[in-house]
C-alpha cells in the first residue's frame, strides 16, 4: 500500500512543519479534536490545539470495564470550557479540571454517536438501537429528560444508523442517516419537512444561508440547498494532492473555506501506515487545498472523526485554556 501526500509516501512519519503540506500545520487553527477507533493504544485522547501546541488532554480507556470497545466521535465545546462527548458505549460533559457533570450509559445492545451541547446547559444525544433510535435533551443540572423524540432507521443494526444529528435554531432536527441514505430535517411532530438523499451520510450541518454541508460515505461532500439542489461539491477529484478517505466531521468557516475530517481508520488497514495521511484538509470555495494536517508524530493526533474550530476570543476566557 502506498498513497501519496505531497512527495510523501504514506508509511513515514512525518511533522506538521514540513513544508510539502500546504498551510500552517498545528498552528493554521485552534481546535478541538477526537478520533475513534485509535486501537494503537489503550487509552483515546480528546485534544485542544492552541496555538499550534497541545493545550489540553482528556483520556477514555479504549474498552470499558465490561470489555466493549469504546470510540471516541462527536464532540463540541462549551463558551465555559466544558466537553460535550460520546464514546458508543455512553456520552459525558468534562470540565477544563476533567471533572465529569453529566454522563448517561448506552444500554445493552444500544450506541451512542451523536452528542450535541444545546445552550448552557441542556444536551441532546441519540441512541442507536431497535426498529427506530431515540433522541433526547436533557438539563445537565437536574438530569431531567426535557424532550423524547423518535428517528426512522433502515437497519436494526445499532452501529450503523447515526453519527451525527443536530437540533437546529427552529427546534426542528436534522439527521444523517446513514443506513438509509438520506439526510432529513423533522419537525415537532416528526414529519419530514426537507430531505436529500446521498449514499451513507455520515454528517449533516445548517449553514447561515439556509443551505446544508453533508458528508456522505465515501469521500464526497455536499452543499445543498433548501430545493435540494447541490449547489457545490467536493470529492477526490477536486484535491488530487491528498488521498481522501472517509469524510466525517465537516465545517464551514466564516470566510467560506471547508474543513474535513478525514478518517483514515477503515481503508488503511495496518496502522503502520496511518502516518503520512492527511487528518484534517481545509479547501476553498474555489476548491484550492490550503491547510494539509498530517499529525502523527510529537504529537500523535491519531485519527480524525470530529473536531471544531475554536476562537480565540471563547478560549481566552477560559483559564485552563490560555
Amino acid at each position: 500500500m502506498s498513497f501519496i501526500l505531497g512527495n510523501m509516501a504514506l508509511g513515514q512519519e512525518k511533522t506538521a512543519t514540513t513544508p510539502n503540506l500546504p498551510g500552517k500545520g498545528l498552528k493554521q487553527h485552534d481546535f478541538l479534536y477526537t478520533g475513534e477507533w485509535e486501537y494503537r493504544k489503550a487509552f483515546q485522547t480528546i485534544y485542544v490545539i492552541r496555538d499550534g501546541k497541545v493545550k489540553w488532554t482528556y483520556d477514555i480507556p479504549f474498552k470499558n470495564e465490561q470489555g466493549e470497545m469504546e470510540e471516541l466521535g462527536d464532540a463540541t465545546m462549551r463558551e465555559n470550557g466544558n466537553i460535550v462527548f460520546c464514546r458508543k458505549t455512553g456520552a459525558s460533559e468534562v470540565s477544563p479540571d476533567k471533572k465529569i457533570i453529566w454522563n448517561v450509559e448506552a444500554e445493552k445492545g444500544t450506541e451512542i454517536h451523536a452528542v450535541q451541547a444545546i445552550g448552557k446547559d441542556r444536551i441532546m444525544y441519540v441512541v442507536n438501537g431497535g426498529p427506530t433510535a431515540k433522541g433526547r435533551i436533557v438539563d445537565v443540572k437536574s438530569g431531567k429528560i426535557i424532550k423524547e423524540f423518535t428517528l426512522p432507521t433502515g437497519k436494526p443494526r445499532a452501529h450503523l444508523q447515526f453519527r451525527r444529528v443536530r437540533v437546529l435554531e427552529s427546534g426542528n432536527v436534522l439527521a444523517a442517516h446513514l443506513d438509509s441514505n438520506v439526510v432529513a430535517e423533522y419537525d415537532a411532530n416528526g414529519k419530514t419537512v426537507w430531505s436529500f438523499k446521498c449514499r451513507s451520510p455520515w454528517s449533516a450541518s445548517r449553514l447561515t444561508n439556509g443551505n446544508t454541508l453533508i458528508s456522505s460515505y465515501h469521500n464526497t461532500i455536499y452543499e445543498v440547498d433548501k430545493n435540494g439542489k447541490i449547489v457545490w461539491e467536493l470529492n477526490q477529484t477536486d484535491v488530487p494532492e491528498v488521498k481522501l478517505f472517509i469524510a466525517q466531521g465537516v465545517e464551514r468557516l466564516p470566510n467560506g473555506n471547508t474543513v474535513i475530517a478525514n478518517w483514515c481508520g477503515a481503508d488503511v488497514k495496518n496502522a503502520k501506515d496511518w502516518p503520512g495521511t492527511a487528518q484534517l484538509i481545509e479547501v476553498t470555495p474555489d476548491k484550492k487545498l490550503v491547510w494539509a494536517l498530517s499529525q502523527w508524530n510529537e504529537p500523535d493526533l491519531g485519527p480524525a472523526s470530529s473536531f471544531q474550530l475554536l476562537d480565540k476570543k471563547m478560549l481566552d476566557k477560559i483559564p485552563a485554556y490560555k
